[in-house]
């Protein structure tokens, strides 16, 4: 009996401890423990330290959808979390673990490639054009002139078009074209005819009812499997389902399908520093088996293949593309709450502000590359 109240009381001593460090690591980002402040954080569960301490970013992101914790503005949470780099001083085990499985497996091989699609971006048309712009265009809005997200978005889609130089009458391929907001836009504005391919069944047929007017293609393909020349290739936010593993084979397959000459553009997510795997909270619940690049990786898996004309990076411009979005699936929410459930929507709360968060701090970028097959003549001009 004696050594079972000593234990508990050890437990409870333990567990006080943890949770003072907790606290202790959270006021170095100037977050308090059931603060007043719209960033402090509000602990309904005393497991929360525990879990966080136990799992890291996971069970940060899991103990909030099971309602252990509250915060007003979590994008700013976040924010200031990674601002004091607080990420570096919990390294837990199953992190390692997490880590350790994408050095030695290969998580983006074609059979696997298509869980994201099942998984993600199968959730239903209606969701995310209750979250969008009216092209559905999931990926970041170039916010320079805009003051909304449908001026934002479409700035993003003739940025592109202008970098890539289009004229009538070309031959484009979109690799990961989504439900066409870029092939549209650029047959609608510029005269080209473009072939696209996703892993999504539900974006490929959507995206065929929506344009059967336009010269565009919509295949249900891995872009492994594409074979043919064109005189313009993109991808917008595809390659970050990719995989350092594949980035090679990926940027072959692209040089391969491009023309002599040709342009080649790249808008992905990317890292800052050279780090095999994912988040494991974003691989677990949004998107499975994704990796963000680095420059050098991408660099070196460009090596040989292609002239790099351009490079530019507006990742702060996410911030404010992922509010945007908030705000438009917090309106709609009412719409879908019966048929997702609290779970869901704490979910894709987390998963929206806090990658918000995340390019506040700028903890990650958004890059556009131009490349070019054996070089422009003379000078690339600079687009912006």
């Amino acid at each position: 009996m004696e050594l079972a109240k000593q234990s508990g009381k050890a437990n409870l001593s333990g567990r006080s401890a943890l949770q003072n460090y907790f606290k202790e690591l959270l006021a170095q980002a100037d977050i308090r423990v059931g603060g007043d402040r719209p960033w402090d954080i509000q602990l309904n569960s005393p497991r929360v330290a525990e879990r966080v301490f136990r799992e890291g970013s996971l069970g940060l992101g899991e103990s909030y959808m099971d309602g252990e914790w509250e915060v007003q503005a979590l994008d700013e949470f976040i924010h200031r979390i990674l601002r004091a780099r607080l990420q570096k001083k919990v390294k837990p085990a199953r992190v390692l673990f997490h880590y350790l499985k994408a050095r030695l497996f290969n998580h983006q091989t074609v059979a696997r490639a298509r869980e994201v699609g099942e998984q993600h971006y199968d959730l239903g048309n209606r969701f995310y054009a209750a979250m969008l712009d009216s092209r559905m265009t999931y990926t970041c809005g170039y916010w320079k002139n805009a003051t909304d997200l449908e001026q934002a978005q479409e700035a993003k889609l003739d940025l592109i078009c202008r970098k890539l130089q289009l004229e009538p009458g070309m031959k484009v391929l979109d690799i990961g074209c989504g439900w066409g907001s870029f092939m549209s836009y650029a047959a609608e504005h510029y005269g080209v005819s473009c072939v696209g391919v996703t892993i999504s069944k539900e974006q490929a047929e959507f995206a065929r009812k929506r344009y059967p007017d336009l010269p565009l293609e919509f295949r249900l393909q891995d872009y492994r499997d594409v074979d043919e020349t064109f005189d313009r290739i993109v991808s917008i936010g595809m390659f970050e389902h990719v995989g350092n593993k594949n980035h090679r084979s990926y940027m072959k397959v692209a040089h391969h399908c491009l023309r002599d000459g040709g342009l080649f553009l790249l808008h992905t997510i990317g890292k800052n520093e050279r780090a095999p795997g994912a988040d494991p909270w974003m691989d677990k619940y949004i998107f499975p088996n994704g990796e963000l690049p680095s420059i050098g990786q991408i660099g070196d898996a460009a090596d040989n293949l292609f002239i790099v004309e351009d490079l530019h990076n507006f990742g702060p411009d996410y911030d404010r593309t992922l509010m945007a979005w908030y705000e438009n699936f917090a309106k709609a929410w009412p719409e879908f709450a019966s048929e997702l459930g609290d779970r869901f929507y704490r979910m894709w709360r987390f998963y929206l502000l806090s990658c918000a968060g995340v390019f506040r701090s700028r903890d990650i970028q958004l890059w556009q590359w131009v490349f070019s097959k054996g070089g422009t003549e003379g000078v690339y001009p600079r687009v912006t």
